[in-house]
């Protein structure tokens, strides 16, 4: 990689974090309603263009971390060296430390965390579009299994299982300061349901 192409790219995760932290300021301020993607450009001191070459929409913005973390449940499994899960139970007990680990990362700045989701739950359109985010991280589960070779069924019902675990934690009070504990758990009570029996999913 050449020394211009870092500094471009270096710049580019600049004006990408100025626009969340922007964005953040406002919403805070003004309310999500209240402010348009110029206002966060303006406050980001970055131009329309620069916007919508990072998001979308302002929705979008809102986003940012979970998209953060999609992106490293993505890369994960691409250089390691894992098995293939030969069960359901093996593929949710290889996303358990993943999604633990994601959960820590996601709750590091806890004020940071409620602040986010109390701004979810004021509008229905962000309620949708975390609903969806949500899906996409059962996708990324799923094929972080298929990489390390475990057949589709496989892969996508334990990485719906695992969300499932993550979706619990969340209901049982999303607590930023408890979160990974809460998911840790979840996920320890599922693998308990298969302990006793065969895998319906195993060949």
């Amino acid at each position: 990689m050449t020394p211009s192409r870092t500094l471009v790219e270096r710049k580019q995760r600049q004006a990408r974090q100025r626009i969340v932290e922007a964005a953040q300021e406002l919403f805070q301020e003004h309310g999500f309603d209240r402010v348009s993607v110029g206002d966060i450009a303006e406050r980001a001191e970055v131009g329309r263009t620069t916007f919508f070459r990072h998001f979308r929409d302002k929705q979008e913005v809102v986003f940012a971390r979970e998209q953060e973390l999609l992106d490293l449940v993505a890369a994960v499994g691409r250089a390691d060296d894992a098995p293939p899960p030969r069960s359901v139970t093996e593929g949710v007990e290889q996303l358990g430390p993943v999604l633990v680990a994601l959960c820590t990362r996601a709750t590091a700045d806890a004020a940071g965390y409620a602040r986010h989701f109390a701004l979810i739950e004021q509008h229905p359109e962000l309620r949708d579009r975390d609903a969806a985010k949500m899906q996409q991280f059962g996708d990324e589960l799923s094929g972080l299994l298929v990489r390390r070779g475990a057949d589709e069924a496989t892969a996508v019902l334990a990485g719906q299982i695992a969300l499932a675990c993550f979706r619990t934690a969340k209901r049982l009070g999303n607590d930023p300061h408890t979160l990974a504990d809460d998911t840790r758990a979840a996920l320890t009570r599922a693998l308990a349901l298969g302990a006793d029996g065969p895998d319906p999913a195993a060949p």
